[in-house]
Protein backbone atom coordinates (compact mmCIF):
# COMPACT_ATOMS: atom_id res chain seq x y z
CA UNK A 1 0.00 0.00 0.00
CA UNK A 2 1.40 3.29 -1.12
CA UNK A 3 0.35 6.30 2.13
CA UNK A 4 0.64 9.90 2.02
CA UNK A 5 1.35 12.11 4.63
CA UNK A 6 0.87 15.76 4.67
CA UNK A 7 2.78 17.80 6.63
CA UNK A 8 6.39 18.92 7.15
CA UNK A 9 7.24 18.86 10.40
CA UNK A 10 9.10 16.76 12.82
CA UNK A 11 6.07 14.93 13.62
CA UNK A 12 6.04 13.46 10.26
CA UNK A 13 9.21 12.44 9.95
CA UNK A 14 8.68 10.32 13.25
CA UNK A 15 5.62 8.88 11.23
CA UNK A 16 7.57 8.62 7.87
CA UNK A 17 10.03 6.15 9.86
CA UNK A 18 7.49 4.57 11.43
CA UNK A 19 5.36 3.94 8.37
CA UNK A 20 8.27 3.24 6.13
CA UNK A 21 9.41 0.71 8.79
CA UNK A 22 6.12 -1.53 8.37
CA UNK A 23 5.97 -4.34 6.04
CA UNK A 24 2.77 -3.83 4.60
CA UNK A 25 3.79 0.16 3.11
CA UNK A 26 5.25 -0.19 -0.33
CA UNK A 27 5.88 3.56 -0.58
CA UNK A 28 5.52 6.87 1.53
CA UNK A 29 5.15 10.29 0.22
CA UNK A 30 5.47 13.20 1.95
CA UNK A 31 3.84 16.79 1.38
CA UNK A 32 5.97 18.50 1.48
CA UNK A 33 8.12 16.93 3.69
CA UNK A 34 11.58 17.64 4.95
CA UNK A 35 15.52 17.15 4.45
CA UNK A 36 14.44 14.09 6.76
CA UNK A 37 11.69 12.47 5.31
CA UNK A 38 13.63 13.25 1.92
CA UNK A 39 15.75 10.45 2.92
CA UNK A 40 13.67 7.66 3.48
CA UNK A 41 10.55 8.44 1.56
CA UNK A 42 9.44 10.32 -1.31
CA UNK A 43 8.48 14.51 -0.82
CA UNK A 44 5.96 16.19 -3.03
CA UNK A 45 6.38 20.49 -2.73
CA UNK A 46 2.52 21.13 -2.34
CA UNK A 47 1.10 22.56 0.58
CA UNK A 48 -1.57 20.66 2.16
CA UNK A 49 -4.43 22.65 2.56
CA UNK A 50 -4.31 22.77 -1.66
CA UNK A 51 -6.38 20.20 -1.96
CA UNK A 52 -7.07 20.24 -5.65
CA UNK A 53 -3.38 19.59 -5.40
CA UNK A 54 -3.16 17.26 -2.78
CA UNK A 55 -6.19 15.15 -5.20
CA UNK A 56 -3.99 15.07 -7.74
CA UNK A 57 -0.91 13.33 -5.96
CA UNK A 58 -3.14 11.19 -4.12
CA UNK A 59 -4.61 9.80 -8.38
CA UNK A 60 -1.10 10.32 -9.63
CA UNK A 61 0.47 8.03 -6.98
CA UNK A 62 -2.08 5.22 -6.11
CA UNK A 63 -2.08 6.52 -2.57
CA UNK A 64 -4.69 4.28 -0.71
CA UNK A 65 -4.34 6.53 2.71
CA UNK A 66 -3.85 9.87 3.71
CA UNK A 67 -2.13 10.24 6.93
CA UNK A 68 -2.32 14.49 8.04
CA UNK A 69 -0.46 15.30 10.89
CA UNK A 70 -0.64 19.21 11.56
CA UNK A 71 -4.09 20.59 12.38
CA UNK A 72 -4.57 23.03 9.48
CA UNK A 73 -5.40 20.61 6.92
CA UNK A 74 -7.99 19.19 8.89
CA UNK A 75 -9.64 22.53 9.98
CA UNK A 76 -10.10 23.47 6.42
CA UNK A 77 -11.93 20.35 5.85
CA UNK A 78 -8.87 17.75 3.94
CA UNK A 79 -11.44 14.74 5.26
CA UNK A 80 -14.49 16.10 3.39
CA UNK A 81 -12.89 16.85 0.54
CA UNK A 82 -12.11 13.36 0.41
CA UNK A 83 -15.60 12.21 1.52
CA UNK A 84 -17.46 14.33 -1.26
CA UNK A 85 -14.99 13.39 -3.85
CA UNK A 86 -15.83 10.73 -6.43
CA UNK A 87 -12.36 9.29 -6.85
CA UNK A 88 -11.61 9.98 -3.66
CA UNK A 89 -14.23 8.68 -1.04
CA UNK A 90 -13.00 5.10 -0.55
CA UNK A 91 -9.22 6.40 0.35
CA UNK A 92 -9.18 6.66 4.59
CA UNK A 93 -7.78 9.83 6.14
CA UNK A 94 -6.49 9.41 9.34
CA UNK A 95 -7.76 12.61 10.48
CA UNK A 96 -11.16 13.83 11.50
CA UNK A 97 -14.02 15.58 9.54
CA UNK A 98 -14.10 19.31 10.07
CA UNK A 99 -16.83 19.31 12.36
CA UNK A 100 -14.65 16.69 14.68
CA UNK A 101 -11.59 19.19 14.33
CA UNK A 102 -13.43 22.34 15.58
CA UNK A 103 -12.54 20.80 19.25
CA UNK A 104 -9.27 22.34 17.74
CA UNK A 105 -9.88 24.98 15.20
CA UNK A 106 -12.25 26.80 18.19
CA UNK A 107 -11.59 27.27 21.78
CA UNK A 108 -14.85 28.62 22.84
CA UNK A 109 -16.12 25.20 20.98
CA UNK A 110 -14.41 22.96 22.91
CA UNK A 111 -15.15 24.87 25.95
CA UNK A 112 -19.18 24.19 25.45
CA UNK A 113 -18.22 20.97 24.27
CA UNK A 114 -16.12 19.57 27.46
CA UNK A 115 -18.76 21.43 29.54
CA UNK A 116 -22.04 19.71 27.67
CA UNK A 117 -20.51 16.41 28.71
CA UNK A 118 -18.94 16.52 31.87
CA UNK A 119 -15.66 16.71 31.12
CA UNK A 120 -13.07 18.43 34.09
CA UNK A 121 -12.16 21.88 33.05
CA UNK A 122 -11.16 25.56 34.33
CA UNK A 123 -14.27 27.88 34.33
CA UNK A 124 -14.31 30.09 31.48
CA UNK A 125 -16.28 33.00 29.48
CA UNK A 126 -15.52 34.12 26.03
CA UNK A 127 -15.49 37.96 24.34
CA UNK A 128 -15.27 39.99 21.48
CA UNK A 129 -14.59 43.41 21.04
CA UNK A 130 -18.76 44.10 21.01
CA UNK A 131 -18.61 43.24 25.00
CA UNK A 132 -14.83 43.87 25.75
CA UNK A 133 -16.21 46.08 29.22
CA UNK A 134 -17.92 42.79 29.96
CA UNK A 135 -14.30 40.74 29.88
CA UNK A 136 -12.66 43.66 31.72
CA UNK A 137 -15.15 42.83 34.56
CA UNK A 138 -14.78 39.23 34.23
CA UNK A 139 -11.14 39.12 34.45
CA UNK A 140 -11.48 41.36 37.83
CA UNK A 141 -13.65 38.12 39.12
CA UNK A 142 -10.05 36.23 38.47
CA UNK A 143 -7.22 35.17 40.72
CA UNK A 144 -3.71 36.20 38.74
CA UNK A 145 -2.37 34.55 36.76
CA UNK A 146 -4.97 35.21 33.83
CA UNK A 147 -5.41 32.88 31.00
CA UNK A 148 -6.25 34.27 27.57
CA UNK A 149 -6.75 32.06 24.40
CA UNK A 150 -7.27 32.97 21.23
CA UNK A 151 -10.43 31.17 19.66
CA UNK A 152 -8.97 30.19 16.56
CA UNK A 153 -6.05 28.56 15.15
CA UNK A 154 -2.48 30.63 15.94
CA UNK A 155 -0.10 27.82 15.41
CA UNK A 156 0.28 27.43 19.14
CA UNK A 157 1.37 31.14 19.96
CA UNK A 158 -2.30 32.21 20.76
CA UNK A 159 -2.48 31.98 24.73
CA UNK A 160 -1.27 34.76 27.27
CA UNK A 161 -0.73 33.46 30.64
CA UNK A 162 -0.28 37.29 32.20
CA UNK A 163 -0.07 37.93 36.10
CA UNK A 164 -0.69 41.54 35.82
CA UNK A 165 -4.39 42.28 35.98
CA UNK A 166 -4.03 45.70 33.79
CA UNK A 167 -1.68 43.80 31.36
CA UNK A 168 -4.64 41.18 30.97
CA UNK A 169 -6.81 44.25 30.25
CA UNK A 170 -4.73 45.74 27.69
CA UNK A 171 -3.91 42.39 25.88
CA UNK A 172 -7.28 41.28 26.14
CA UNK A 173 -7.97 44.36 23.97
CA UNK A 174 -5.10 43.95 21.85
CA UNK A 175 -6.27 40.38 20.71
CA UNK A 176 -9.89 41.39 19.92
CA UNK A 177 -9.89 44.77 19.18
CA UNK A 178 -6.31 45.19 16.96
CA UNK A 179 -6.59 41.61 16.01
CA UNK A 180 -3.02 40.30 17.85
CA UNK A 181 -3.18 37.53 15.98
CA UNK A 182 -5.12 38.19 12.97
CA UNK A 183 -8.65 36.23 12.98
CA UNK A 184 -7.67 33.65 15.51
CA UNK A 185 -8.58 35.95 18.18
CA UNK A 186 -11.69 38.30 17.22
CA UNK A 187 -13.22 36.03 20.08
CA UNK A 188 -10.93 35.43 23.03
CA UNK A 189 -11.71 32.79 25.60
CA UNK A 190 -10.60 34.20 29.36
CA UNK A 191 -10.44 30.48 31.82
CA UNK A 192 -8.92 30.61 35.17
CA UNK A 193 -5.77 29.25 35.95
CA UNK A 194 -5.28 25.67 36.47
CA UNK A 195 -2.89 24.74 39.25
CA UNK A 196 -0.84 21.42 39.05
CA UNK A 197 2.08 19.79 36.22
CA UNK A 198 0.56 19.81 32.93
CA UNK A 199 1.10 17.00 30.87
CA UNK A 200 -0.25 15.19 27.58
CA UNK A 201 -2.36 11.95 26.93
CA UNK A 202 -2.89 10.93 23.48
CA UNK A 203 -6.12 8.99 21.99
CA UNK A 204 -6.41 7.04 18.85
CA UNK A 205 -10.23 6.66 17.52
CA UNK A 206 -11.78 4.77 14.66
CA UNK A 207 -15.07 6.64 15.86
CA UNK A 208 -16.35 4.17 17.76
CA UNK A 209 -13.16 1.79 20.07
CA UNK A 210 -10.11 3.50 21.05
CA UNK A 211 -6.58 3.00 22.27
CA UNK A 212 -4.64 5.53 24.97
CA UNK A 213 -1.40 6.14 23.52
CA UNK A 214 1.81 7.05 25.65
CA UNK A 215 1.78 10.15 27.76
CA UNK A 216 3.87 12.87 27.11
CA UNK A 217 5.06 16.20 28.89
CA UNK A 218 6.25 18.61 26.74
CA UNK A 219 8.12 22.00 27.33
CA UNK A 220 6.24 25.42 25.98
CA UNK A 221 8.50 28.20 26.91
CA UNK A 222 11.86 29.52 24.77
CA UNK A 223 14.03 30.06 28.13
CA UNK A 224 15.03 27.33 31.07
CA UNK A 225 13.16 27.15 33.82
CA UNK A 226 9.99 27.62 31.61
CA UNK A 227 10.43 31.58 31.58
CA UNK A 228 10.41 34.06 28.28
CA UNK A 229 7.83 33.53 24.95
CA UNK A 230 5.26 30.41 24.18
CA UNK A 231 6.87 28.34 21.70
CA UNK A 232 5.17 25.16 19.57
CA UNK A 233 7.35 23.19 21.85
CA UNK A 234 11.12 23.50 22.87
CA UNK A 235 11.12 19.23 24.32
CA UNK A 236 8.93 16.40 25.63
CA UNK A 237 9.35 13.35 27.81
CA UNK A 238 7.48 10.03 27.92
CA UNK A 239 6.60 8.02 29.88
CA UNK A 240 5.81 11.64 32.70
CA UNK A 241 6.90 9.71 36.29
CA UNK A 242 3.84 11.39 37.73
CA UNK A 243 1.28 9.55 35.18
CA UNK A 244 0.90 6.55 37.20
CA UNK A 245 -1.91 3.60 36.57
CA UNK A 246 -4.29 5.37 39.13
CA UNK A 247 -3.80 8.91 37.60
CA UNK A 248 -4.24 7.06 33.93
CA UNK A 249 -7.22 5.38 35.14
CA UNK A 250 -8.67 8.81 36.40
CA UNK A 251 -7.92 10.30 33.07
CA UNK A 252 -9.76 7.22 30.64
CA UNK A 253 -12.97 7.43 33.19
CA UNK A 254 -13.14 10.95 33.36
CA UNK A 255 -12.02 12.37 30.30
CA UNK A 256 -11.55 10.04 27.60
CA UNK A 257 -14.88 8.28 27.81
CA UNK A 258 -16.82 11.12 28.24
CA UNK A 259 -15.05 12.79 25.03
CA UNK A 260 -15.57 9.75 22.89
CA UNK A 261 -19.04 9.32 24.02
CA UNK A 262 -19.71 12.97 23.55
CA UNK A 263 -18.56 13.21 20.22
CA UNK A 264 -21.09 10.13 19.48
CA UNK A 265 -23.91 11.60 21.02
CA UNK A 266 -23.17 14.93 19.02
CA UNK A 267 -23.34 12.82 15.91
CA UNK A 268 -19.57 13.92 15.41
CA UNK A 269 -17.79 10.55 13.46
CA UNK A 270 -14.19 11.08 14.50
CA UNK A 271 -11.67 9.22 13.02
CA UNK A 272 -7.67 10.05 13.86
CA UNK A 273 -5.97 11.55 16.68
CA UNK A 274 -7.16 13.32 20.17
CA UNK A 275 -4.39 15.23 21.56
CA UNK A 276 -5.80 16.24 25.11
CA UNK A 277 -3.74 18.74 27.31
CA UNK A 278 -4.15 17.89 30.76
CA UNK A 279 -3.36 19.72 33.99
CA UNK A 280 -2.66 17.06 37.38
CA UNK A 281 -3.64 19.08 39.88
CA UNK A 282 -3.11 17.00 43.26
CA UNK A 283 -4.36 13.27 41.50
CA UNK A 284 -7.00 14.89 39.69
CA UNK A 285 -7.24 15.16 35.77
CA UNK A 286 -8.55 18.97 33.79
CA UNK A 287 -8.49 19.62 30.53
CA UNK A 288 -6.59 22.23 29.85
CA UNK A 289 -7.17 22.08 25.77
CA UNK A 290 -8.04 19.22 22.97
CA UNK A 291 -5.95 18.93 20.10
CA UNK A 292 -6.89 17.06 16.96
CA UNK A 293 -3.77 15.83 16.20
CA UNK A 294 -0.46 14.41 17.20
CA UNK A 295 1.69 16.83 19.17
CA UNK A 296 4.84 18.10 17.96
CA UNK A 297 7.84 17.32 19.86
CA UNK A 298 5.37 14.63 21.95
CA UNK A 299 5.61 12.38 18.79
CA UNK A 300 9.22 11.80 18.35
CA UNK A 301 8.57 10.54 22.29
CA UNK A 302 5.63 8.71 21.82
CA UNK A 303 6.08 6.65 18.77
CA UNK A 304 9.33 5.83 18.95
CA UNK A 305 8.32 4.56 22.16
CA UNK A 306 5.90 2.14 20.29
CA UNK A 307 7.35 -1.18 18.76
CA UNK A 308 4.55 -2.57 16.89
CA UNK A 309 3.83 -1.60 13.26
CA UNK A 310 2.03 1.88 13.48
CA UNK A 311 0.32 0.50 10.02
CA UNK A 312 -1.72 -1.93 11.82
CA UNK A 313 -3.44 1.00 14.18
CA UNK A 314 -4.05 3.53 11.19
CA UNK A 315 -5.98 0.45 9.14
CA UNK A 316 -7.99 -0.49 12.44
CA UNK A 317 -8.81 3.32 12.26
CA UNK A 318 -9.86 2.98 8.86
CA UNK A 319 -12.07 -0.38 8.68
CA UNK A 320 -13.22 0.71 12.15
CA UNK A 321 -11.97 -2.10 13.88
CA UNK A 322 -9.85 -0.85 16.74
CA UNK A 323 -10.69 -2.85 19.03
CA UNK A 324 -9.05 -5.86 17.25
CA UNK A 325 -5.65 -3.99 17.09
CA UNK A 326 -3.25 -4.18 19.95
CA UNK A 327 0.06 -2.67 20.50
CA UNK A 328 3.43 -2.84 22.41
CA UNK A 329 5.24 -0.35 24.42
CA UNK A 330 8.84 0.00 25.80
CA UNK A 331 9.30 0.46 29.18
CA UNK A 332 11.99 3.08 28.94
CA UNK A 333 11.93 6.53 29.02
CA UNK A 334 12.17 8.73 25.36
CA UNK A 335 13.54 12.11 25.97
CA UNK A 336 13.63 14.60 22.44
CA UNK A 337 15.42 18.16 22.56
CA UNK A 338 14.66 21.01 19.78
CA UNK A 339 16.94 22.77 18.37
CA UNK A 340 15.83 26.23 17.33
CA UNK A 341 16.93 29.21 15.24
CA UNK A 342 18.56 32.07 16.95
CA UNK A 343 15.58 34.73 17.63
CA UNK A 344 12.74 31.95 17.84
CA UNK A 345 10.17 32.50 18.63
CA UNK A 346 10.29 35.75 17.28
CA UNK A 347 12.17 36.89 13.93
CA UNK A 348 14.99 34.50 12.83
CA UNK A 349 16.89 33.89 9.77
CA UNK A 350 16.79 30.74 7.32
CA UNK A 351 19.20 28.86 5.13
CA UNK A 352 21.53 28.51 7.75
CA UNK A 353 23.76 25.14 7.00
CA UNK A 354 23.33 22.10 9.07
CA UNK A 355 26.11 19.58 9.88
CA UNK A 356 26.97 16.76 12.37
CA UNK A 357 23.88 15.15 12.47
CA UNK A 358 25.00 12.52 9.77
CA UNK A 359 27.24 11.79 12.85
CA UNK A 360 24.72 10.77 15.88
CA UNK A 361 24.73 7.31 16.50
CA UNK A 362 23.34 7.70 20.18
CA UNK A 363 20.32 9.41 19.01
CA UNK A 364 17.10 9.69 16.34
CA UNK A 365 17.40 13.04 14.85
CA UNK A 366 14.04 14.01 13.63
CA UNK A 367 13.92 16.87 10.81
CA UNK A 368 11.66 19.90 11.65
CA UNK A 369 12.20 23.03 9.95
CA UNK A 370 15.38 21.53 7.45
CA UNK A 371 15.36 21.56 3.63
CA UNK A 372 17.84 20.84 0.79
CA UNK A 373 19.48 23.51 -0.75
CA UNK A 374 22.53 23.47 -3.29
CA UNK A 375 22.96 19.51 -1.82
CA UNK A 376 23.00 20.72 1.74
CA UNK A 377 20.94 20.54 4.58
CA UNK A 378 19.38 23.97 5.75
CA UNK A 379 17.22 25.85 8.09
CA UNK A 380 14.24 26.34 6.80
CA UNK A 381 11.97 26.99 9.92
CA UNK A 382 12.24 28.13 13.78
CA UNK A 383 12.30 24.75 15.45
CA UNK A 384 14.81 23.22 13.33
CA UNK A 385 15.49 19.55 14.38
CA UNK A 386 14.35 16.76 17.38
CA UNK A 387 17.08 14.99 18.94
CA UNK A 388 15.10 11.82 20.75
CA UNK A 389 16.96 9.16 22.60
CA UNK A 390 16.68 6.42 25.20
CA UNK A 391 17.47 5.21 28.69
CA UNK A 392 16.08 3.23 32.07
CA UNK A 393 15.86 6.72 33.54
CA UNK A 394 15.31 10.50 32.20
CA UNK A 395 18.52 11.90 33.31
CA UNK A 396 20.43 8.78 30.93
CA UNK A 397 17.89 9.36 28.27
CA UNK A 398 18.71 13.35 28.03
CA UNK A 399 22.42 12.40 28.85
CA UNK A 400 22.69 11.11 25.67
CA UNK A 401 20.37 13.71 23.43
CA UNK A 402 22.70 16.42 25.00
CA UNK A 403 25.80 14.47 23.77
CA UNK A 404 24.36 14.22 20.36
CA UNK A 405 23.54 17.62 19.84
CA UNK A 406 27.34 18.85 20.66
CA UNK A 407 27.80 16.98 17.31
CA UNK A 408 25.33 19.05 15.73
CA UNK A 409 26.16 22.82 14.20
CA UNK A 410 24.17 25.41 12.68
CA UNK A 411 24.43 28.78 13.02
CA UNK A 412 22.57 30.43 15.98
CA UNK A 413 21.73 27.30 17.37
CA UNK A 414 19.55 27.55 20.72
CA UNK A 415 18.25 25.03 22.51
CA UNK A 416 16.87 24.03 26.20
CA UNK A 417 19.76 22.99 28.60
CA UNK A 418 17.17 22.21 31.01
CA UNK A 419 14.28 19.54 29.94
CA UNK A 420 12.91 17.32 31.92
CA UNK A 421 14.12 19.58 35.15
CA UNK A 422 10.92 19.57 37.18
CA UNK A 423 10.61 15.69 36.91
CA UNK A 424 14.59 14.56 38.13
Amino acid sequence: MNILILGSGGREHAFTIKLVASTKVNQVFVAPGNAGTDKIATNININPTDFEAVKKTVLENNIKMVVVGPEAPLVAGVHDFFLSDATLKNIPVIGPKKDGATLEGSKDFSKQFMQKHGVPTAKYKSFTKENLQEGFAFLETLEPPFVLKADGLAAGKGVLILNSLTEAKQELEEMVSNKKFGEASTTVVIEEFLKGIELSVFVLTDGKNYKILPSAKDYKRIGEGDTGLNTGGMGAISPVPFADTAFLDKVEQLVVKPTINGLQKDGIDYRGFIFIGLMNDNGNPSVVEYNVRMGDPETEVVLPRIESDLFDLFDGVANQNLNEKSFKVTPKTATTVMLVSGGYPEAYQKNKEITGFNNVTESTVFHAGTTIKDNKVVTSGGRVMAVTSFGNTIEEALEKSYKSINQIKFDKMNFRKDIGFDLV
